[in-house]
Protein backbone atom coordinates (compact mmCIF):
# COMPACT_ATOMS: atom_id res chain seq x y z
CA UNK A 1 0.00 0.00 0.00
CA UNK A 2 1.80 3.10 -1.25
CA UNK A 3 1.77 5.91 1.46
CA UNK A 4 1.82 9.67 0.16
CA UNK A 5 4.80 12.05 1.84
CA UNK A 6 2.15 14.72 1.87
CA UNK A 7 0.46 15.00 4.99
CA UNK A 8 -1.22 16.77 8.20
CA UNK A 9 -1.46 15.54 11.88
CA UNK A 10 -2.37 17.54 14.65
CA UNK A 11 -2.92 16.47 18.84
CA UNK A 12 -3.30 18.34 21.73
CA UNK A 13 -3.53 16.64 25.26
CA UNK A 14 -4.18 17.98 28.83
CA UNK A 15 -1.70 16.49 31.47
CA UNK A 16 -1.79 17.23 35.64
CA UNK A 17 0.82 20.08 35.01
CA UNK A 18 1.06 20.76 31.26
CA UNK A 19 -1.49 21.53 28.15
CA UNK A 20 0.93 19.81 24.62
CA UNK A 21 -0.14 20.58 21.40
CA UNK A 22 1.99 18.63 18.52
CA UNK A 23 1.39 19.76 14.81
CA UNK A 24 2.97 17.54 12.01
CA UNK A 25 3.49 18.87 8.68
CA UNK A 26 5.30 16.83 5.33
CA UNK A 27 5.26 17.38 2.08
CA UNK A 28 7.46 15.44 -0.63
CA UNK A 29 11.65 15.33 -0.46
CA UNK A 30 13.76 12.45 -2.01
CA UNK A 31 14.97 12.22 1.80
CA UNK A 32 13.56 12.47 5.41
CA UNK A 33 14.62 16.00 6.35
CA UNK A 34 13.15 16.81 9.76
CA UNK A 35 12.96 19.51 11.35
CA UNK A 36 11.04 20.53 14.70
CA UNK A 37 10.25 23.94 16.94
CA UNK A 38 9.81 23.98 20.51
CA UNK A 39 9.75 26.12 23.07
CA UNK A 40 14.09 26.70 24.19
CA UNK A 41 13.34 26.05 28.05
CA UNK A 42 12.37 22.41 26.55
CA UNK A 43 15.28 21.88 24.51
CA UNK A 44 16.48 19.13 26.51
CA UNK A 45 14.43 16.69 24.60
CA UNK A 46 14.66 18.00 21.61
CA UNK A 47 16.82 15.34 20.87
CA UNK A 48 14.78 12.43 20.98
CA UNK A 49 11.91 14.00 18.61
CA UNK A 50 13.95 12.92 14.99
CA UNK A 51 14.34 9.02 16.61
CA UNK A 52 10.74 9.23 17.25
CA UNK A 53 9.69 10.27 14.04
CA UNK A 54 11.83 8.73 11.81
CA UNK A 55 10.32 5.14 13.41
CA UNK A 56 7.35 5.92 11.18
CA UNK A 57 8.17 7.68 8.23
CA UNK A 58 11.19 6.86 6.01
CA UNK A 59 10.89 10.10 3.28
CA UNK A 60 9.70 13.26 3.26
CA UNK A 61 9.93 16.74 4.69
CA UNK A 62 9.18 16.82 7.79
CA UNK A 63 7.87 20.10 10.21
CA UNK A 64 7.38 19.54 13.59
CA UNK A 65 5.82 22.40 16.31
CA UNK A 66 5.42 22.01 19.99
CA UNK A 67 3.74 23.93 22.31
CA UNK A 68 3.69 23.64 26.08
CA UNK A 69 1.63 25.79 28.51
CA UNK A 70 0.14 24.82 31.77
CA UNK A 71 -2.90 22.94 32.01
CA UNK A 72 -6.07 24.25 33.33
CA UNK A 73 -6.32 24.90 36.57
CA UNK A 74 -2.83 24.14 36.94
CA UNK A 75 -0.41 26.33 39.32
CA UNK A 76 2.43 25.14 37.17
CA UNK A 77 5.04 27.76 36.24
CA UNK A 78 7.82 27.54 34.00
CA UNK A 79 9.58 30.06 36.98
CA UNK A 80 10.04 29.77 40.60
CA UNK A 81 9.83 32.47 42.70
CA UNK A 82 11.54 32.32 46.70
CA UNK A 83 11.28 34.93 49.62
CA UNK A 84 14.33 35.07 51.33
CA UNK A 85 13.04 35.32 55.01
CA UNK A 86 16.20 35.94 56.70
CA UNK A 87 17.06 38.69 54.60
CA UNK A 88 13.49 40.07 54.72
CA UNK A 89 13.61 39.74 58.82
CA UNK A 90 16.72 41.33 59.06
CA UNK A 91 15.78 44.73 56.92
CA UNK A 92 12.15 44.56 59.05
CA UNK A 93 14.37 44.46 62.25
CA UNK A 94 16.85 47.11 61.03
CA UNK A 95 13.77 49.23 60.11
CA UNK A 96 11.65 48.63 63.27
CA UNK A 97 14.79 49.79 65.30
CA UNK A 98 15.58 52.87 62.96
CA UNK A 99 11.98 53.62 63.73
CA UNK A 100 12.24 53.22 67.38
CA UNK A 101 15.35 55.43 67.49
CA UNK A 102 13.82 57.92 65.80
CA UNK A 103 10.41 57.76 66.83
CA UNK A 104 8.92 57.31 63.69
CA UNK A 105 5.78 55.67 62.93
CA UNK A 106 6.15 51.76 62.41
CA UNK A 107 3.50 52.00 59.44
CA UNK A 108 5.11 48.87 57.28
CA UNK A 109 3.28 47.21 54.26
CA UNK A 110 3.85 44.08 51.78
CA UNK A 111 4.75 46.28 49.35
CA UNK A 112 7.54 48.19 51.05
CA UNK A 113 8.79 44.37 51.42
CA UNK A 114 8.51 43.58 47.75
CA UNK A 115 10.89 47.07 47.33
CA UNK A 116 14.08 45.29 49.43
CA UNK A 117 16.48 44.49 47.20
CA UNK A 118 17.40 40.97 47.11
CA UNK A 119 14.16 39.60 49.56
CA UNK A 120 12.82 38.16 46.51
CA UNK A 121 14.54 35.64 43.85
CA UNK A 122 12.80 34.24 41.02
CA UNK A 123 14.56 30.72 39.20
CA UNK A 124 13.50 28.68 36.25
CA UNK A 125 11.46 25.79 37.60
CA UNK A 126 13.56 21.92 37.88
CA UNK A 127 12.36 19.67 35.06
CA UNK A 128 11.97 16.44 35.22
CA UNK A 129 12.62 15.19 31.48
CA UNK A 130 11.39 12.09 31.70
CA UNK A 131 8.44 13.07 32.76
CA UNK A 132 7.94 15.85 29.88
CA UNK A 133 9.37 13.57 27.41
CA UNK A 134 6.57 10.99 28.22
CA UNK A 135 3.93 13.32 27.76
CA UNK A 136 5.33 15.19 24.51
CA UNK A 137 6.46 11.37 23.22
CA UNK A 138 2.41 10.30 24.01
CA UNK A 139 0.98 13.89 22.28
CA UNK A 140 3.19 13.28 19.41
CA UNK A 141 2.57 9.77 19.15
CA UNK A 142 -1.22 10.43 18.90
CA UNK A 143 -0.42 12.86 16.20
CA UNK A 144 1.52 10.58 14.14
CA UNK A 145 -2.26 8.75 13.72
CA UNK A 146 -4.08 11.26 11.92
CA UNK A 147 -0.54 12.16 9.82
CA UNK A 148 -0.28 8.89 8.73
CA UNK A 149 -3.95 7.89 8.05
CA UNK A 150 -3.56 11.14 6.06
CA UNK A 151 -1.17 9.96 4.06
CA UNK A 152 -2.31 6.25 3.71
CA UNK A 153 -5.79 7.88 2.37
CA UNK A 154 -3.77 9.99 -0.38
CA UNK A 155 -1.68 6.74 -1.17
CA UNK A 156 -4.31 4.76 -1.73
CA UNK A 157 -6.22 7.67 -4.20
CA UNK A 158 -2.83 7.67 -5.71
CA UNK A 159 -2.65 4.00 -6.05
CA UNK A 160 -6.15 3.73 -8.10
CA UNK A 161 -4.84 6.56 -10.30
CA UNK A 162 -1.92 5.07 -11.31
CA UNK A 163 -3.47 1.25 -11.51
CA UNK A 164 -5.46 2.71 -14.05
CA UNK A 165 -2.75 4.46 -15.77
CA UNK A 166 -0.65 1.08 -15.75
CA UNK A 167 -3.66 -0.34 -17.61
CA UNK A 168 -3.44 1.84 -20.42
CA UNK A 169 0.34 1.09 -21.05
CA UNK A 170 -0.76 -2.80 -21.08
CA UNK A 171 -3.71 -2.32 -23.28
CA UNK A 172 -1.39 -0.08 -25.71
CA UNK A 173 1.48 -2.37 -25.71
CA UNK A 174 -0.91 -5.01 -26.66
CA UNK A 175 -1.71 -3.18 -30.00
CA UNK A 176 1.69 -2.32 -30.26
CA UNK A 177 2.32 -6.46 -30.11
CA UNK A 178 -0.50 -6.67 -32.59
CA UNK A 179 0.49 -4.41 -34.94
CA UNK A 180 4.51 -4.76 -35.12
CA UNK A 181 4.04 -8.40 -37.00
CA UNK A 182 2.79 -6.77 -39.66
CA UNK A 183 4.88 -3.72 -39.77
CA UNK A 184 8.18 -6.35 -39.66
CA UNK A 185 6.39 -7.73 -42.72
CA UNK A 186 5.56 -5.33 -44.95
CA UNK A 187 8.94 -3.88 -44.21
CA UNK A 188 10.54 -6.92 -45.29
CA UNK A 189 8.63 -7.09 -48.40
CA UNK A 190 9.69 -3.62 -49.27
CA UNK A 191 13.31 -4.08 -48.87
CA UNK A 192 13.41 -7.52 -50.31
CA UNK A 193 11.97 -5.26 -53.47
CA UNK A 194 13.95 -2.82 -53.74
CA UNK A 195 17.00 -5.19 -53.11
CA UNK A 196 15.85 -7.37 -55.88
CA UNK A 197 16.12 -4.38 -58.30
CA UNK A 198 19.03 -3.28 -57.61
CA UNK A 199 20.61 -6.71 -58.03
CA UNK A 200 18.71 -8.01 -60.53
CA UNK A 201 22.06 -7.77 -62.71
CA UNK A 202 24.46 -8.92 -60.35
CA UNK A 203 23.76 -12.59 -60.27
CA UNK A 204 23.02 -12.89 -56.80
CA UNK A 205 21.19 -16.06 -55.55
CA UNK A 206 18.01 -14.93 -54.15
CA UNK A 207 18.11 -16.72 -50.92
CA UNK A 208 21.14 -14.30 -50.14
CA UNK A 209 18.57 -11.28 -50.84
CA UNK A 210 16.09 -13.02 -48.54
CA UNK A 211 18.51 -13.65 -45.90
CA UNK A 212 19.49 -10.02 -45.94
CA UNK A 213 15.99 -8.35 -46.19
CA UNK A 214 14.86 -10.79 -43.13
CA UNK A 215 18.09 -9.68 -40.67
CA UNK A 216 17.62 -6.18 -41.71
CA UNK A 217 13.23 -6.48 -40.89
CA UNK A 218 14.12 -8.26 -37.89
CA UNK A 219 15.97 -4.91 -36.60
CA UNK A 220 12.16 -3.40 -36.48
CA UNK A 221 10.49 -6.28 -34.36
CA UNK A 222 9.64 -4.81 -31.03
CA UNK A 223 9.32 -7.95 -29.31
CA UNK A 224 11.89 -7.62 -26.69
CA UNK A 225 10.95 -4.34 -25.58
CA UNK A 226 7.45 -5.26 -25.44
CA UNK A 227 8.08 -8.26 -23.57
CA UNK A 228 10.12 -6.10 -20.84
CA UNK A 229 7.57 -3.46 -20.70
CA UNK A 230 5.29 -5.71 -20.18
CA UNK A 231 7.54 -7.47 -16.99
CA UNK A 232 7.98 -3.65 -15.84
CA UNK A 233 4.30 -3.18 -15.42
CA UNK A 234 3.87 -5.97 -13.49
CA UNK A 235 6.52 -5.14 -11.41
CA UNK A 236 5.08 -1.79 -10.71
CA UNK A 237 1.71 -3.65 -9.90
CA UNK A 238 3.26 -5.54 -7.37
CA UNK A 239 5.19 -3.14 -5.58
CA UNK A 240 1.78 -0.94 -5.45
CA UNK A 241 0.73 -3.75 -2.87
CA UNK A 242 2.93 -3.79 -0.80
CA UNK A 243 3.30 -2.27 3.04
CA UNK A 244 6.54 -0.71 2.82
CA UNK A 245 8.18 2.32 1.35
CA UNK A 246 8.19 1.88 -2.34
CA UNK A 247 9.47 5.54 -3.92
CA UNK A 248 12.64 4.79 -5.21
CA UNK A 249 11.50 1.32 -6.78
CA UNK A 250 9.35 2.54 -8.58
CA UNK A 251 10.98 5.52 -9.98
CA UNK A 252 13.45 3.20 -10.70
CA UNK A 253 10.58 0.89 -13.08
CA UNK A 254 9.71 4.12 -14.76
CA UNK A 255 13.08 5.03 -15.57
CA UNK A 256 13.12 1.09 -17.59
CA UNK A 257 9.92 1.72 -19.13
CA UNK A 258 11.07 5.05 -20.70
CA UNK A 259 14.29 3.13 -21.80
CA UNK A 260 12.10 0.17 -23.60
CA UNK A 261 9.63 3.61 -24.89
CA UNK A 262 12.55 5.20 -26.45
CA UNK A 263 13.83 2.13 -28.11
CA UNK A 264 10.53 0.99 -29.66
CA UNK A 265 10.14 4.52 -31.17
CA UNK A 266 13.52 4.61 -32.59
CA UNK A 267 13.39 0.49 -34.12
CA UNK A 268 9.73 1.48 -35.69
CA UNK A 269 8.96 4.04 -38.24
CA UNK A 270 5.26 2.80 -38.68
CA UNK A 271 2.89 5.87 -38.09
CA UNK A 272 0.47 4.05 -35.81
CA UNK A 273 3.18 2.56 -33.66
CA UNK A 274 4.89 5.97 -33.29
CA UNK A 275 1.40 7.52 -32.25
CA UNK A 276 1.04 4.84 -29.70
CA UNK A 277 4.32 5.16 -28.61
CA UNK A 278 3.84 9.02 -27.73
CA UNK A 279 0.83 8.01 -26.08
CA UNK A 280 3.04 5.47 -23.64
CA UNK A 281 5.50 7.99 -22.99
CA UNK A 282 2.77 11.06 -21.99
CA UNK A 283 1.05 8.39 -19.59
CA UNK A 284 4.67 7.45 -18.28
CA UNK A 285 5.59 11.18 -17.80
CA UNK A 286 2.23 11.74 -15.68
CA UNK A 287 2.98 8.35 -13.74
CA UNK A 288 6.57 9.60 -13.32
CA UNK A 289 5.51 12.80 -11.66
CA UNK A 290 2.83 11.28 -9.46
CA UNK A 291 5.28 8.70 -7.66
CA UNK A 292 7.22 11.73 -6.68
CA UNK A 293 4.93 11.98 -3.97
CA UNK A 294 5.40 8.46 -2.29
CA UNK A 295 7.39 7.47 0.44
Amino acid sequence: MPRSMTGYGRAKKSFEMREITVEIRSVNHKFFEFSSRIPRQYSCIEDKLKPLFSQYISRGKVEVYINIGAAENSRFSDVKVELNVPLAQSYIDALRTANKTLDLDDDFTLSQVFRIPDVFSVTKSEIDENELWNEVSETAKEALDGFLAMRKAEGERLKLDLLTKIDHIDETVAKIEERSPAVTKEYFDRLYKKLSELLEDKNIDESRILTEAAIFADRTAVDEETVRLKSHTASFRELLELDEPIGKKLDFLVQEMNREINTTGSKCSDLTITKMVVDLKSTVEKIREQIQNIE
